[in-house]
């Protein structure tokens, strides 16, 4: 039987991300350096300094 594409985690490794306390999937840092740029949406984890009230 094939996979559906939306319940796969697309090349996420563990260390990549987690659950929060109200269920949402949050990046870590070490997610966001592999990534290696800003998306600028004022992440959580974000190694690069950006904060959304910055912009």
């Amino acid at each position: 039987m094939k996979k559906d594409p939306k319940h796969t985690n697309r090349g996420l490794q563990p260390e990549d991300y987690y659950f929060d306390e109200k269920g949402f999937l949050v990046f870590t840092e070490k997610y966001h350096l592999k990534r290696g740029y800003c998306c600028k949406s004022g992440c959580r984890h974000c190694p690069y300094g950006y904060k959304k009230n910055n912009g």
